[in-house]
Formats: C-alpha cells, sequence, structure tokens
C-alpha cells in the first residue's frame, strides 16, 4: 500500500498528477514512452518529432455561452491520416457535475489527459474538502497541458477546450489553450480541431449574446455540419448507422447530453432547410 501521510516521500499534497510524478518519477502521468516489450527495458517509439507507429487524432469540438450556461459539440470521427479510425470515439467528457472538457488532437494521450483532469479534480476536493472554482479548475487543466508539451513536441498535440457554469458568477464560461498550456478565455464561443476553422466561421455569423438553449444546439450542430462538409477528417451524422454528434449542455442543472435523438431531428431540420436553398 502506498503511503498518503503527511511528509511522506510519496505525499503529493492535494494533486493527484504530483503524486504520480513522486511514484514513477521516470514516467510523467501522460507518459512519453509507449511499451514495447514490457518491463523496465521498455523503450521510446516518438523520435525526431514523428512516429512510426499509426497515431488516431480527434478532430472538431466547439463550445458557446448561452443565457443560463454552456453548450459544447463535437463530431464522432477519429482519423488515422486519410482514413476513418473510428466513426463513435468520445470527445466530451463530464468533469464534474458543473463541467465538461472537449479534446482534440492526438486521441490517446488527449483521453488519457481528460480522464487524469476528473481525478486530479477528485482528489484535490477529497483531500482539501473544498471545491475548486471554475477558474480555479481551468488552471488546473493549464499546468497538464504543460506537462504534456515534451509529447506535444514529437507530433502528439493535445489541444483541450474546457467550458462549465460558474457558480458563483451564475454564467457560463469557456477557456481554450495553447500547446504551452496557456489559458485563455473567450465569453462567446470558440472551436478546436482540424475543422475549427470551419466551425468558427459559422459560429461568427449565427452566434448572438443571449441565446436560449435550443437555439445554441441548433447552431452548434449548424457549425459541425459545414466543418464535416469543409473538412475531410470530421465526421457528419451517420443516419444509416444511427451516429450523431455529441453535444452537452451545461447549465445550473449540471452537466446533461442531448438525447440522439433529438441531435438527428435538428440535424434533419438543417439538412432539409439547406436543400430548400439551393433547389431551383
Amino acid at each position: 500500500m502506498i503511503p498518503f501521510r503527511e511528509g511522506s516521500p510519496l505525499w503529493g499534497g492535494s494533486s493527484f498528477v504530483e503524486l504520480l510524478h513522486r511514484v514513477r518519477p521516470e514516467s510523467p502521468p501522460l507518459a512519453s514512452f509507449v511499451l514495447s516489450g514490457g518491463g523496465e527495458k521498455a523503450s521510446p517509439v516518438f523520435s525526431g518529432g514523428s512516429s512510426p507507429l499509426p497515431v488516431w487524432h480527434g478532430t472538431t469540438v466547439l463550445a458557446l455561452t448561452t443565457r443560463t450556461g454552456v453548450v459544447m459539440a463535437a463530431d464522432r470521427q477519429a482519423s488515422e491520416g486519410y482514413q476513418v479510425a473510428d466513426r463513435a470515439i468520445q470527445k466530451i467528457f463530464p468533469v464534474d457535475r458543473t463541467s465538461a472538457v472537449a479534446i482534440a488532437g492526438a486521441a490517446g494521450p488527449a483521453i488519457e489527459m481528460a480522464r487524469l483532469f476528473r481525478v486530479e479534480i477528485e482528489h484535490y476536493e477529497k483531500l482539501e474538502g473544498v471545491a475548486l472554482s471554475l477558474l480555479g479548475k481551468a488552471n488546473k487543466l493549464g499546468q497538464m497541458v504543460r506537462d504534456h508539451l515534451p509529447l506535444a513536441l514529437q507530433g502528439l498535440l493535445v489541444v483541450p477546450l474546457y467550458a462549465g457554469y460558474d457558480t458563483r458568477s451564475g454564467t457560463g464560461r469557456i477557456f481554450k489553450y495553447d500547446a504551452a498550456g496557456g489559458r485563455y478565455e473567450e465569453d462567446t464561443f470558440h472551436s478546436n480541431g482540424s475543422g475549427g476553422l470551419f466551425a468558427r466561421n459559422v459560429l461568427k455569423m449565427l452566434y448572438r449574446p443571449g441565446m436560449e438553449e435550443a437555439e445554441a444546439v441548433s447552431t452548434a450542430l449548424r457549425a459541425l455540419y459545414e466543418a464535416a462538409d469543409d473538412d475531410l477528417a470530421t465526421g457528419g451524422a451517420d443516419f444509416v448507422r444511427g451516429i450523431y454528434p455529441l453535444v452537452h449542455v451545461i447549465d445550473r442543472q449540471g452537466v446533461r447530453e442531448v438525447p440522439p435523438s433529438d441531435v438527428a431531428r435538428v440535424l434533419e431540420e438543417i439538412s432539409t432547410n439547406l436543400k430548400r436553398r439551393v433547389t431551383p
């Protein structure tokens, strides 16, 4: 059993990430080595800024503020070069009752970071007995992105998007990051990933302050629809397989996912409206 008592060489304080650093100082939590044979003789597989192994990438995620909170959305496709690696990957992860993180970039490290971030927040709050503010959580995530920088320089870039409902101000807030862990706040909307630019252009045209939840969900799905139309790596709605973008609403009531049936209905309306526009 690992001794967690204060003063122990393994004591990591209220940070679970710091505890992992102390337990395995030679291997950071977001491991920069992939085991190729197991045991102590495992060797790194990344060198020269590129990886000889195929790496999956998550693509387009976005968030926009509403009158009551935040709406987050993401496509479901993971790409491997010019191929589809997975059609139904998870890209939005609830962190706690009032916030969620969306991942874009190298899928493996990004998913690991999102899950570790959730554990980090739980660990801190259990040891300290108080909940971190939304800004404090955003800063924690920035530290994790900064710790990931060595892997980002090797081509495994992870760029998360964090959003939540701030119980202190009663508003939705969005935080974006650069590869070095820099944290920046957006008070309207933002999108990441290979289709992020196309989605952001749509959000610029359709977003307005104080949007109601239903309108914001429709706007987010329209942005993903256009991103999938212009970006090869962004997956659109698959009505045959029943695979649709993920949409989460975050407000005073907590984090909740919009049912796939509702997402499908909105996408059908968007598709129908666009067909009417191009019909002679």
